[in-house]
């Protein structure tokens, strides 16, 4: 097993949340132009390890303001049993106010230029992300998960936010029928704007530390959510 507690060399800001202690970690990063529409990233499962920190760079490459919280408390692991332990000692409902409070502070921030923040997640951020913008409104202007989905109890009638959905063919753990269940459920119960591409490959294929990835899936998909947040962010 490998995993890191405590000193996180990938914490770099601090905001107020509704935790236990009152406040959350986190990674940001600015643009080199010093401002830019704000973007949420949620994890994968196994953390905020140095791939979701590459993707919070990248977006601000692309011109975002960008922070990753860490759900996590400063653990990160290689271990899919031990990933799967920290995910069942994350409460939804926690893991809701630590994403509310990341967005407060982001939108806070006097280098955000967004009215309403982004918000990206990967597999189980995926699934945080829907959930995210379900809980905060008309907070969140655009939506991104990649193959990832809320439960079939999540209530999207609150969900004012345009989403653009990443999902694989080959992905055995988010069957296709669940992405076009969830995608009904969201044009159901919210007015949305909602689109779901699917690509050849399996689940988190963004992912270049894995076997799983697949440049050409990933590289078309981000392109499409660089696009997509600039128009809902603007």
């Amino acid at each position: 097993m490998s995993h890191e507690q405590h000193e996180n060399p990938r914490q770099n800001v601090t905001f107020a949340a509704a935790t236990e202690t009152g406040h959350g970690h986190g990674y940001l990063r600015v643009p080199a132009s010093g401002s830019g529409p704000g973007v949420v990233v949620v994890q994968e499962w196994w953390g905020l390890t140095d791939h979701v920190v590459a993707i919070v760079d990248r977006f601000a490459d692309e011109g975002f303001v960008a922070l990753a919280p860490d759900l996590y408390g400063g653990r990160t692991t290689h271990d899919s049993a031990e990933a799967a332990r920290f995910l069942a000692e994350l409460p939804p409902e926690r893991a809701a106010r630590d994403l509310a409070g990341a967005v407060d502070h982001l939108l806070g921030l006097p280098q955000t230029t967004s009215s309403t923040a982004g918000a990206v997640g990967f597999c189980m951020g995926g699934a945080f992300v829907l959930a995210l913008a379900a809980q905060q409104g008309e907070r969140i202007g655009a939506a991104v998960p990649w193959y990832g989905v809320p439960g079939p109890e999540t209530d999207f009638s609150g969900l004012r936010a345009a989403v653009l959905g990443h999902f694989g063919e080959e992905d055995a753990s988010v069957p296709l029928e669940a992405v076009l269940a969830t995608e009904a459920r969201i044009r159901e119960q919210s007015a949305a704007e909602v689109t779901m591409h699917v690509y050849p490959a399996p689940h988190a294929f963004y992912n270049d530390e894995r076997p799983s990835y697949r440049r050409e899936s990933a590289e078309l998909a981000w392109e499409r959510t660089t696009a997509f947040l600039r128009t809902h962010l603007s």
